[in-house]
């Protein structure tokens, strides 16, 4: 199979032969006229010898690599990489009578970059983050279908495409259609609203998170600042919390807490209050020692480094208040998904909080994001996901 050519400046082949699945606008010496956003590729160094073939784009990432020699990429490509992305979440466990909502396809980490799959029971939840992988939609969505217990796939890339390809993609399922909107994680139910919702509906990168905090959450009053679906709040519920409440600037995620603790738990739980109101707002507001185990989760606060400064401010402002407020002997649980800033950056900014505060603090554990969410040992950017769980005296 032929494709349109991409040819690399003298010298910028040698990322490409470590593996790492970008091409950069500025390494590209020549490439076809005819290369429209999406197309397949074939990349060669300055010499002529052929590299491999990816998805062609318009911005400072050019070409996602896709493999790294001739092959073509076609049904059976796709079906092949989804099959070893399967087989590996069969060897994690992931899908068994307790649980049935697992990241399939994590872009990079494996081998397709620019798509994500999160499986929610019999529902494939389907986003492209690059052209090349909107056109391939159909041919995936059909290759999805041939692994055990997927009926439906569903399509919902409309806020992740690059606005620049003027894609104009529709929500909507490709196969099939809504059977149930519950899934299973670690034996609990959830809602997972992948119409509306955020991402694919659900964050099931903080899966191994919530089950260690629900081994800490006994006894404690437990605050779960930005709590989207409440997935931190149930589990600190079935691990025996004294108290929880949650908070979140949308109504309708405060909504789907109550329902998600409804689902899992005698209605009305006593334990449980839910709170629609600005997480800072709320913590300038609460009384001090009011809590004795605190999440911070939040939305990524810089989605590009020319944010990152006001970033690292904002996660130092907001941990510095919550170490303020936390009472003595409490556990913090602290997080960042913005891929802009790197694990040394939130730490720092993590340190001068707890500086600020002039508490004693020790780190009890560096958390990360699952296996379901792997890293590409090439492609070190994959890694998004910080956590901390400090002690607080």
């Amino acid at each position: 199979m032929t494709y349109k050519t991409v040819t690399l400046k003298r010298g910028k082949e040698e990322s490409l032969e470590r593996f790492h699945p970008w091409v950069f606008s500025g390494a590209i010496a020549a490439a076809d006229d005819t290369i429209e956003e999406g197309d397949l590729v074939s990349v060669y160094s300055h010499d002529g010898k052929l590299i491999g073939n990816g998805h062609s784009q318009i911005g400072s990432i050019a070409v996602r690599m896709l493999t790294f020699d001739d092959t073509a990429i076609d049904e059976a490509f796709y079906r092949q990489r989804l099959q070893d992305a399967y087989k590996m979440r069969q060897a994690l466990g992931l899908q068994r009578e307790d649980n049935n909502a697992y990241r399939l396809v994590h872009g990079e980490g494996d081998f397709l970059p620019g798509l994500v799959v999160d499986i929610y029971g019999p529902t494939a939840v389907m986003q492209a983050h690059s052209p090349g992988m909107h056109f391939a939609r159909d041919i995936i969505a059909q290759s999805l279908t041939t692994l055990p217990g997927i009926r439906n796939v569903y399509y919902k890339s409309e806020t992740t495409l690059p606005y620049k390809a003027h894609l104009d993609p529709m929500n909507d399922y490709i196969i099939g259609g809504m059977e149930t909107d519950e899934a299973l994680e670690n034996g609990l139910r959830f809602h997972v609203d992948w119409l509306k919702g955020q991402k694919t509906g659900f964050f099931v990168d903080q899966r191994e998170n919530r089950r260690l905090l629900e081994h800490y959450s006994k006894g404690r009053k437990v605050l779960n600042m930005f709590c989207y679906t409440g997935g931190f709040s149930v589990y600190a519920l079935r691990g025996g919390a004294q108290q929880v409440h949650s908070v979140d600037s949308s109504a309708k995620a405060v909504r789907l807490t109550d329902d998600n603790v409804a689902l899992n738990f005698d209605a009305g739980d006593y334990r449980h209050q839910s709170f629609a109101e600005d997480a800072f707002k709320f913590l300038d507001n609460m009384e001090k020692d009011a809590y004795d185990l605190i999440i911070l989760d939040p939305p990524a606060f810089a989605k590009h480094k020319s944010a990152l400064r006001n970033a690292l401010v904002g996660y130092r402002r907001l941990n510095a208040k919550a170490l303020e407020k936390i009472a003595p002997g409490s556990i913090l649980f602290t997080f960042s998904c913005s891929q802009a800033v790197n694990k040394e950056q939130f730490r720092l900014a993590v340190f001068s909080a707890a500086a600020q505060s002039r508490r004693k603090v020790r780190i009890l554990h560096q958390l990360t994001q699952p296996a379901d969410h792997p890293i590409n040992i090439y492609h070190p950017e994959g890694e998004y996901l910080k956590g901390l769980v400090l002690y607080v005296e």
